[in-house]
């Protein structure tokens, strides 16, 4: 039986992954990592709030790591705030996972993710992309989803706008155009705890 460790667990995918985890018996327990005491009545969900930026290492355990953390420039309040939770955190919490013994860990990015990007967000998350490619991990698996669809619990205007247009588009997009269409957020969990599940090691990016 192999335990689960979360990064992200109250986003859009983070919450669908934590339920579908649950359900999942090849996970005997699920440690969530958060920032405010989360209510789950669950007997395989155990939460840890934890300081991100002084995390206590005895915590941050588990034998698949699943990090769905994200955040938007207006939420953080500056550049420098979005690129310590978009990349800083999740980029600490991997290294202190994989000391613990971690086996795999499985990401969630961005489409268009580049360390050297002119586009602040692609950049932040194409960084700390290679950041986990440098820590050894037997496994190693990376999404890089279009726009995530699904009902998000705040408000986000251009991302509403990119749905709509999304959608309407979906059907066109065939072909090399394919990885630009929209994902479900409860599709992009599933496809993690598959490829953690996978006995197929190495990196992979989808």
């Amino acid at each position: 039986m192999r335990t689960a460790l979360v990064i992200g667990a109250t986003g859009l995918v983070g919450s669908h992954l934590v339920e579908q985890l649950a359900k999942d018996d090849y996970y005997s327990k699920i440690v969530i990592l958060s920032r405010r005491t989360l209510q789950y009545l669950h007997p395989k969900k155990v939460v840890h709030v934890i300081d991100f930026d002084h995390p206590d290492p005895s915590v941050v355990k588990g034998d698949h790591v699943f990090c769905a953390i994200g955040t938007t420039i207006k939420k953080a309040g500056s550049k420098e705030n979005q690129y310590r939770i978009d990349c800083e955190y999740p980029s600490r919490l991997a290294e202190i996972a994989r000391k613990n013994g971690a086996e795999k860990f499985i990401l969630v990015s961005s489409i268009g993710a580049d360390p050297k990007s002119g586009n602040f967000y692609l950049r932040t998350k194409g960084q700390l992309e290679e950041k986990l490619k440098q820590l050894g991990y037997p496994g190693l698996v990376i999404l890089r989803p279009s726009i995530i669809l699904g009902k998000r619990k705040e408000f986000r205007l251009g991302e509403k706008i990119g749905i709509v247009l999304v959608k309407a588009l979906n059907p066109l997009m065939i072909g090399s155009l394919r990885k630009y269409k929209g994902v479900n957020a409860s599709d992009i969990a599933v496809k993690m705890i598959m490829e953690a599940k996978s006995t197929i090691g190495g990196f992979k990016l989808l």
